[in-house]
């Protein structure tokens, strides 16, 4: 290869013409989905403070949340609920057919046939001290208890038409619980998205706000889910749970966070033939906008930087609430 004078890579990025027949696209609207927040009540449009521009929404509601976010071609949404009814140390609620997240189901299918409807299958809402599982008397999670819970969580939601459900809990085995139990219920065509490589970050206060899922102390259990989510800092343990989720039937993957953990998309991107999907949380959301706020950076430009970041890392789905503004953002492009 010729040096300097006669390679000069400035060629190839001299005019935005130029630059566009190189450059990656960020992906179109259909590879997005758009998580969601249902609660209790009806008339309920209610925004959350710590994610501006994100709302909380009851379930007579949700199909004017979503439609313009299906106008805009955006592929899927991602459900997550809460309930009224009271909680409970196994987190009964979850499983209601009455509940927010189901009725949901049953009105985005009726009024958007072609919209891939995702449901989020957890028990730290519904759970009266706010983990992913029942606690056993000294306070340590119960972990098979929990994977017989969420298979019946993840079957109601497929009872009342989600394309899919997606335990984030990460109990061990939870994934072949959840497979097993729909395979029996003649649910074999709903999909299984494993939040596979789900850590432990410091990422999701917004999202606990919006969701009431906060852990609390209790005796024998720490205030936080250290003890079930991915340590940041054992990336190889982290890789395991994603292969494990796969030889026990998920059909696709999820890294979550997304931009704090571009690597970890990339190597289980490397290791699977299986889609991978990035959730940009709540608290990636929630710093861009803070950051533009104060003035320090374009929203826009952080939005569409951070979004190639997890296309150039491997991300076939982008699971994120920017996908609510997609046109705003990537609708129009120089």
């Amino acid at each position: 290869m010729n040096a300097y004078p006669d390679l000069r890579l400035r060629r190839v990025r001299r005019t935005p013409g130029i630059r566009a027949m190189f450059d990656l696209e960020v992906p179109g609207p259909a590879k997005w989905c758009w998580p969601t927040f249902l609660v209790p009540g009806s008339g309920v449009r209610r925004e959350i403070p710590s994610m501006p521009g994100q709302f909380q929404w009851s379930a007579d509601r949700i199909c004017e949340a979503v439609e313009p976010v299906v106008r805009q071609g955006v592929g899927s949404v991602l459900l997550f609920g809460q309930s009224d009814l009271p909680k409970d140390n196994g987190g009964s609620a979850a499983w209601d057919d009455r509940a927010p997240v189901q009725q949901a189901i049953r009105s985005l299918k009726r009024a958007f046939p072609g919209l891939t409807v995702l449901t989020d299958v957890c028990l730290c809402a519904y759970t009266s001290h706010g983990h992913c599982a029942p606690l056993r008397p000294d306070g340590s999670p119960d972990n098979d208890a929990a994977c017989a819970c969420l298979a019946k969580v993840a079957l109601s939601h497929a009872a009342a038409g989600a394309d899919g459900v997606a335990p984030s809990a990460m109990m061990d085995g939870q994934i072949a619980a959840i497979r097993a139990a729909l395979r029996e219920e003649g649910f074999e065509e709903t999909l299984l998205m494993a939040y596979s490589t789900k850590f432990c970050s410091a990422c999701y206060g917004p999202f606990r706000d919006a969701e009431g899922s906060a852990p609390r102390p209790v005796p024998g259990m720490p205030a936080d889910r250290k003890g079930y989510q991915a340590s940041f800092a054992n990336p190889r343990n982290a890789l395991l749970e994603s292969a494990l989720d796969e030889q026990e039937g998920a059909d696709l993957l999820m890294v979550k966070p997304a931009l704090f953990y571009t690597d970890m998309i990339a190597a289980v991107k490397a290791r699977t033939l299986l889609p991978v999907a990035a959730y940009n949380v709540s608290g990636e959301y929630s710093m861009l906008i803070a950051t533009a706020r104060a003035g320090w950076g374009d929203l826009g430009d952080l939005v569409r930087e951070g979004t190639l970041a997890l296309t150039r890392a491997g991300a076939d789905l982008i699971i994120s609430y920017w996908a609510s503004r997609y046109e705003e953002f990537f609708g129009k492009r120089a």
